[in-house]
């Protein structure tokens, strides 16, 4: 049986090539139109897509994506652009303000593929008329520092921008629209994934000053104008305008997690998967997680061991500390403290994305000797989880999983091992 350490990379592994848009794409293309057809996409995996459509596409086509730096892609027909993110930049809103330009010349017998997937929030920053870059900037800082959940952040992103929320998708009207999307989201609902260009989701300008209320955000006297202003909302689903309009969800987190359960099953393990949509604070969910691993160590449920514990979804980090931290080194620090060197588990905790949070790293893995090999070193895990330093911890003890940019997007996966000798 192949033991903890190599099936955590082999369960990453099989994750992440299941998360992989590139082979997914052609089956979910639709035949090509009388007219013309435009590409264009915003996210992580947007770049990884469009070199998709170029492979399998039967005809001429053009377009823009953008993309995080460090994510792009070889495309010969369709642009990438590479932008800031989770910080938005002037060259997100400079793509953003080049897709409403092509979009305005489409016609009826024209297609628009839309290419979607987390990040694409950040990355088309057009801010909404009447308010200013800075604003954005300002309060997305904020969005990202309260705790906030990923579908709350961008209920308000998208009553703030002047293209998500599906303003693109009226701005390509007449043309046909059919958006092909990389979930990122708790759901896997298309309208929340990166605020939805192409997809309204119904909610109100109303709703997203709830949410800025619910967390004590502070936001400009013009932030709070447009939110209220019912002239400056966002389509319904049911605008007739977008009525021909289509939308597929491609790939999710459930799929890399069926890969990585699928992989723990022939290595002989036996696997449970938690959730695909888990969310909560990280030190809160690895206590879950913590207590989970316990009760199999201790009483053999709700599985014996050998087996791996699974799950996915996007947790959040509330920032009191100073330190370099990221929510999946974070996780796994509350979890190696909650474990307290519990013989036989192992864990891993990624973002499927490659960045974990605004670091250079993935995330990190746990072994039983993790935290004896911290003191040995004069590392406290628990002041450095007080301090928000995962990234710092894990770092000094070389634990980090460093992969680079993964051109996809699924959000995070959560991995523990428990070898049978432990019982």
């Amino acid at each position: 049986m192949i033991s903890a350490h190599p099936l955590l990379e082999h369960l990453f592994d099989a994750a992440m090539v299941a998360a992989d848009p590139y082979h997914l794409v052609a089956q979910h293309l639709p035949p090509p139109p009388a007219g013309r057809t435009l590409v264009l996409g915003a996210g992580k995996a947007a770049a990884r897509m469009a070199e998709a459509v170029e492979h399998a596409w039967q005809g001429e086509l053009s377009g823009l994506v953008v993309t995080r730096y460090g994510h792009g892609a070889p495309t010969r027909q369709i642009e990438v652009i590479e932008a800031g993110h989770p910080v938005p930049d002037a060259a997100g809103e400079e793509a953003a303000r080049r897709m409403l330009a092509l979009a305005s010349s489409l016609g009826p017998d024209d297609l628009v593929l839309f290419l979607v997937s987390g990040g694409g929030s950040a990355l088309l920053s057009l801010p909404a008329p009447g308010i200013g870059v800075d604003d954005k900037r300002a309060l997305n800082r904020e969005l990202l520092r309260s705790g906030a959940p990923i579908g709350e952040m961008n209920c308000v992103r998208r009553h703030l921008s002047g293209i998500k929320g599906g303003r693109l998708a009226l701005a390509c009207y007449p043309a046909r629209v059919v958006t092909l999307v990389v979930s990122d989201v708790p759901g896997d609902d298309p309208a929340v994934v990166a605020s939805g260009p192409t997809v309204p989701d119904g909610s109100t300008g109303l709703d997203a000053l709830a949410i800025l209320d619910k967390y004590g955000i502070a936001a400009s006297g013009a932030v709070r104008g447009v939110l209220a202003d019912p002239s400056l909302a966002a389509p319904r689903p049911d605008d007739p305008r977008l009525a021909r309009n289509a939308t597929r969800v491609i790939v999710t987190a459930q799929q890399a997690l069926d890969a990585a359960a699928d992989t723990a099953r022939a290595a002989g393990y036996t696997p449970l998967i938690l959730s695909s949509s888990m969310e909560g604070e990280a030190r809160e969910v690895a206590l879950v997680h913590a207590s989970i691993a316990r009760q199999v160590v201790s009483h053999g449920q709700p599985m014996r061991a050998p087996c791996v514990i699974l799950s996915g979804g996007e947790t959040t980090v509330t920032v009191r500390g100073r330190g370099r931290g990221g929510r999946n080194a974070e996780f796994l620090l509350a979890l190696a403290v909650a474990l307290d060197g519990l013989p036989g588990v192992h864990a891993l905790a990624v973002d499927t994305d490659g960045i974990d949070g605004t670091e250079d790293n993935a995330g990190a893995w746990l072994a039983p000797g993790t935290l004896a090999r911290a003191r040995a070193m004069g590392l406290e895990a628990r002041v450095r989880l007080l301090d928000n330093d995962g990234y710092g911890f894990f770092s000094a003890l070389g634990q980090l999983v460093v992969t680079g940019p993964s051109r996809t997007n699924v959000n995070d996966l959560r991995a523990i091992v428990i070898e049978a000798q432990v019982l």
